[in-house]
């Protein structure tokens, strides 16, 4: 007997790229509909590498119906109507710009460039589309326990901020030997540690303060100045190396301190020669009134200090962030049983699937990824003028605050 349930119209995704971040954005693609009811279906309509045999194996592993070696190709397909770009940072805006001149919606992958003249192309590209959808994909900002923060600093529940504390450290790069990564080549990705973690918490903190960053003062080091010529890569961060050595190009470690333009003071530390440390992006919120702290670690819970409450009671307590009332957990759960990593990918399908239904911008914007680039750009201008305190270069108008 048919079905007489009438079916959604599907949405075409194409995907650039499969490693690591590749891999997750298809959780996202595969699940988001699976959990949410979504307006319209997502179909993993094709993934893209310079390979054949790889870009196919990764489609047959992945979950996408086909394979392409071109991205030029892929974007030409009548059957894709969102390019997803998981690709390193130098191709971002190529592909990025030509996908939106094409009448597709486009998700890319942080940071959202290389340079600032590369994201203010970008955004010049999705001003003149105005029809396509072009977000920057800042997942962390789908953490339920991070929207829950964000939803109370602006209902006033800590009053005026003061501080706001971010670090985002890791280890995968002590060992002197571990290979030269394109991770470690300004010209693929644009900066070290500053781009690929800092670039996470400069956007928290403005999507958590609802400002932009006024000006910064920086430090920013390479531990390791040369490294092993790279032989071959596998998924995530396991790598191999040759006998010849090669220049690391990009930071090794960012170290700054921010000024918000309501006066809070903010500090973020990214690193990746952290010993012990595997994927720890910690937060805290200081204002008149409370204060909030997050654990990347612990990503479910949120803590909460009430400063209103009598002293002889106050404490931190812990907020578990599981309830069907806590953002995204309608479709999850029972209250209790928490979620990962790989959710806020799925969120991210979903919020993006949903603004393509209503013809809605979603956030966060290419606008705000290139805010973002202003503020790394900041970064390295004052590390390199022996952290004297720079101006962070504001938005134009049209671009929009922090959001």
């Amino acid at each position: 007997m048919e079905s007489t349930v009438a079916r959604k119209p599907r949405l075409g995704i194409g995907m650039v790229g499969y490693a690591f971040m590749g891999a997750v954005h298809s959780q996202g693609w595969r699940t988001a509909g699976r959990v949410f009811d979504l307006p319209v279906e997502p179909h993993l309509s094709a993934v893209c590498g310079r390979s054949r045999q790889a870009a196919r194996a990764a489609a047959d592993r992945l979950g996408w119906a086909s394979a392409e070696t071109d991205w030029r190709d892929l974007i030409r397909r009548d059957d894709i109507d969102l390019v997803d770009i998981c690709t390193p940072g130098e191709s971002h805006a190529e592909i990025a710009i030509a996908a939106l001149d094409a009448g597709k919606h486009v998700l890319c992958e942080k940071p959202l460039a290389n340079t600032v003249a590369e994201a203010e192309a970008m955004v010049a590209a999705a001003a003149r589309n105005p029809g396509r959808i072009a977000m920057v994909g800042f997942n962390y900002r789908r953490t339920p326990a991070l929207s829950l923060a964000q939803a109370m600093i602006g209902a006033g529940r800590l009053g005026a901020l003061r501080h706001i504390r971010l670090a985002y450290l890791q280890d995968w790069l002590v060992d002197p030997d571990f290979p030269l990564t394109w991770r470690l080549r300004r010209e693929t990705a644009g900066s070290g540690a500053l781009g690929d973690l800092g670039s996470h918490i400069v956007d928290l903190a403005q999507f958590l303060v609802g400002e932009q960053l006024a000006g910064v003062a920086a430090l920013t080091t390479t531990f390791v100045p040369e490294r092993p010529v790279l032989a071959g890569m596998s998924a995530g961060l396991t790598a191999s190396s040759g006998v010849d050595r090669g220049r690391v190009t990009v930071d090794d470690a960012a170290l700054f301190t921010g000024r918000f333009p309501c006066g809070a003071l903010a500090s973020f530390e990214a690193t990746r020669f952290a010993q012990g440390r595997k994927n720890a992006l910690r937060l805290e919120v200081n204002g008149e009134r409370g204060s909030l702290l997050f654990d990347l670690e612990r990503l479910n819970e949120l803590h909460f200090f009430d400063g209103t409450e009598p002293g002889a009671e106050a404490g931190f307590r812990r907020i578990l962030v599981t309830e069907p009332d806590h953002p995204y957990l309608t479709a999850w759960w029972p209250p209790g049983h928490g979620l990962g990593y790989e959710h806020t990918f799925v969120h991210q399908a979903r919020d993006l699937v949903q603004a393509v239904a209503d013809g809605t911008q979603p956030s966060p914007s290419f606008a705000d990824g290139l805010q973002v680039q202003r503020v790394l750009a900041a970064v390295e201008e004052s590390a390199s003028k022996d952290s004297v305190y720079t101006p962070v270069s504001p938005s134009d108008a049209g671009e929009g605050r922090a959001s």
